[in-house]
């Protein structure tokens, strides 16, 4: 008999029990929904968090992708080579004791010649089925051979060759390996099969072990390589963080006014020109603002300047236009005309530079305010009375002595006067004016409301209602003001601490609501610049 052909193939055919699969084991990586987790809760909390993150998620599959490659071919090794050694082996014994066996074999033939190729020396035992035409023999008696499948049987069987196949029971492995025995009846003749089939199996818990120990080693190693990542991390978002902490400092300060402020421009990388930009647009910026500050500060001077200047001829005129309007009574209509023109014309001329002065002074910052513990009722009363405005306004004010707070008497006529003439020129009547206290949980504060029955203001002009020298058409069709008093209401309403607003109401007109604090603050200056 000659020995069995060499090994062509092996065959992976399905059995009964699962083959072992070589990313079975160890592809649960359960570090990887943990750090999935974490980074859905911190992406959006701040670029350290998310360097730390991206960092560790190229750690780990770094680690798990070199595991995986390393796995895969150390696992290859250590099968492979455990396989080619039984298959040498178990072709060795049979070439051996091939030639004594007798032909046809007897049942008891087969038992012998299983038991003596099961009885080499080997670090495992082997499990040998002899099978001969239906009559088949184990090396242990009993043993069914359950690892051996039909497809292995047939394999053997059609191919005449060696086959082997792999299978996993649970947590134990197994190699089972088969082989038809041939024989050379005479020399130089035909190699035919003999009829007899050697099947072993070899359990491969050694192997097992060792690429379980593989598994549990990259496993290991994820964890250090996730806290080299992390501190990588923490060293890269140090040296990214420190220039955009220094930029978001800066970027304050210049919001704070600060306009000189520069960074330390420090290497030439995007950050760094990230910084000299920055530095460029506030050099800019504060050029700038410069020019536009001395330009105000030259228009304010102007503006100031002229209203002084205007003041005396305009005081020579009034007297003038004084004695001309008591003479212009016996004057020639033509002339008395002329004459009340000309007299009207002034006292707006008049009240045009005193409004200019006054707004001149809030921009300068030199508005003086004296505060003064008032009636506010008896004060309003008293500036309806002045102008004659009691029987034209409907008052809806507390009792006497019921609303006392720290004003300046002056400003608080200029804005009731501006307030109530704005509706009586624009509105139309009734106008009505309001005053009542309201806790606002901290203090208490007086609100005066002007309201009129006009049209309104329209949507588009509220915002601009406290704008200097603006007029709509469609409001101010009867506009004889200066486009000031509003602004200088605001202005002193301001001063005061408090708050103005316009709207309209529901039944129609407009409403314009101001709210003074009663009691201001004992570190607020009295009697000087605000």
């Amino acid at each position: 008999m000659k020995a069995p052909a060499e090994a062509k193939a092996p065959v992976n055919a399905p059995a009964k029990a699962p083959t072992v699969d070589p990313t079975k084991d160890w592809t649960k990586a359960p570090a990887k929904a943990p750090i999935r987790d974490r980074f859905r809760v911190s992406r959006l909390r701040g670029l350290r968090a998310r360097l730390i993150v991206a960092f560790g998620l190229v750690a780990v599959l770094t680690a798990v992708t070199t595991g995986t490659l390393t796995f895969r071919e150390a696992r290859t090794g250590i099968l492979q080579q455990s396989q080619d050694a039984v298959i040498k082996q178990l072709r060795g014994q049979v070439n051996r004791l091939a030639p004594g066996l007798a032909y046809p074999p007897t049942e008891s033939d087969l038992q012998r010649f299983a038991a003596d190729i099961a009885a080499t020396e080997q670090p495992r035992p082997w499990r040998v089925l002899v099978v001969y035409r239906g009559v088949s023999a184990t090396s242990i008696p009993g043993d069914r051979s359950e690892e051996l499948t039909p497809a292995v049987r047939e394999a053997v069987r059609s191919q005449r060759d060696t086959v082997f196949q792999r299978v996993r029971d649970g947590d134990s492995a197994s190699l089972v390996v088969g082989m038809p025995v041939t024989f050379e009846p005479s020399a130089g003749g035909t190699i035919r099969a003999s009829g007899v089939q050697v099947f072993l199996t070899v359990s491969q818990g050694n192997e097992t072990a060792v690429i379980d120990a593989l598994v549990t080693a990259v496993e290991r190693a994820t964890i250090p390589a996730l806290g080299l990542a992390v501190l990588l991390a923490l060293l890269a978002a140090r040296g990214v963080l420190r220039p955009v902490r220094a930029l978001r400092h800066a970027t304050r300060s210049i919001a704070e006014g600060r306009l000189d402020t520069r960074l330390a421009v420090d290497g030439s990388d995007e950050l760094a020109d990230l910084s000299r930009t920055f530095n460029d647009t506030a050099a800019a910026l504060e050029t700038s603002v410069a020019e536009l500050r001395e330009m105000e500060a030259r228009a304010r001077r102007f503006a100031a300047d002229v209203s002084h200047e205007l003041r005396t001829p305009l005081a020579a005129m009034s007297a003038v236009t004084d004695v001309l309007d008591e003479d212009a009574a016996r004057l020639d209509p033509d002339t008395a005309t002329a004459v009340r023109l000309i007299s009207e014309e002034t006292v707006k001329l008049a009240r045009l530079v005193d409004d200019l002065m006054e707004i001149s002074r809030f921009d300068a910052g030199a508005a003086v305010v004296h505060l003064d513990e008032i009636d506010l009722a008896e004060s309003i009363r008293r500036t309806l009375a002045s102008r004659a405005w009691s029987e034209q306004v409907e008052t809806r004010l507390p009792e006497p002595g019921a609303l006392r707070g720290s004003v300046d008497p002056r400003r608080l006529d200029v804005v009731v006067a501006n307030l109530v003439g704005n509706a009586l020129r624009h509105g139309a009547r009734p106008v009505e004016l309001r005053l009542y206290g309201q806790w606002t949980g901290q203090e208490t504060r007086a609100v005066i409301e002007v309201w009129d029955s006009g049209p309104g203001i329209p949507d588009n002009v509220l915002p601009h209602v406290f704008e200097r020298f603006y007029k709509s058409d469609t409001a101010r069709t009867r506009t004889e003001g200066s486009g000031l008093g509003l602004a200088i209401t605001a202005e002193n309403v301001h001063v005061h601490g408090g708050t103005i607003r316009a709207a309209n109401h529901a039944g129609g007109g407009a409403v314009f609501t101001v709210e003074l604090p009663l009691r201001l603050h004992d570190d607020r200056p009295t009697g000087g610049p605000l």
